[in-house]
């Protein structure tokens, strides 16, 4: 097997390609060790010192680093660990996958217009920050501002603002009239 790296805008953050499926489906963050228990994945790369954040996607895993923690002196045990799990034949999660696609659910009087914002998120942002082994889901809707959660290596990136506002509030404002601002949300 072998594990291709990528970085990531987030000098914190790595991108691992195992060359075959992660997640058939959606995303799962796991910003902390106490977050991992439905994926052996997850338990086992926090098992590695040094890691705060582990992120999976469809086809890679994003792993966050400590500040005081160098790449050089962690990544082979995190390929190890990608490894060994992949070698194992355990489930990637355990339990029911998440169907909702990583959205908050909304009710109320601007459904089509949350229909509309997840879809330009669906369309347009989520391929393109899956390429930097991120993710932004729809988070709320509130009096034309648009809360989204950032994941992966889009958390704690110091490019993420610009993104947010340059990119993805300008894109919103753009197809949505009744968007005036994007934020972005904590966990």
């Amino acid at each position: 097997m072998f594990i291709q790296t990528e970085s990531t805008p987030n000098p914190a953050t790595l991108k691992f390609l195992p060359g075959q499926s992660v997640l058939d489906a959606g995303t799962a963050d796991f910003p902390s060790a106490d977050t991992a228990g439905k994926s052996p994945l997850a338990r086992r790369i926090f098992a590695v010192e040094g890691v705060n954040g582990v992120f999976l996607g469809n086809d890679f895993v994003t792993v966050t680093k400590a500040e005081a923690v160098e790449w050089d002196h962690i990544k082979p045990s995190i390929l190890g660990a990608i490894m060994e799990h992949f070698q194992s034949g355990q489930p990637i999660m355990e339990g029911e996958a998440d169907q909702s696609g990583g959205h908050a659910a909304h009710d109320g009087p601007d459904n089509e217009i949350v229909g509309q914002i997840k879809e330009l998120l669906d369309t347009r942002v989520r391929p393109a920050v899956a390429q930097d082994g991120g993710d932004i889901t729809f988070h709320g809707f509130d009096r034309g501002i648009v809360y989204l959660h950032m994941q992966g290596a889009c958390a704690g990136c110091p490019s993420s603002t610009l993104t947010l506002k340059m990119g993805i509030e300008n894109l919103l404002r753009h197809y949505i009239p009744e968007v005036i601002e994007v934020r972005p949300v904590a966990a």
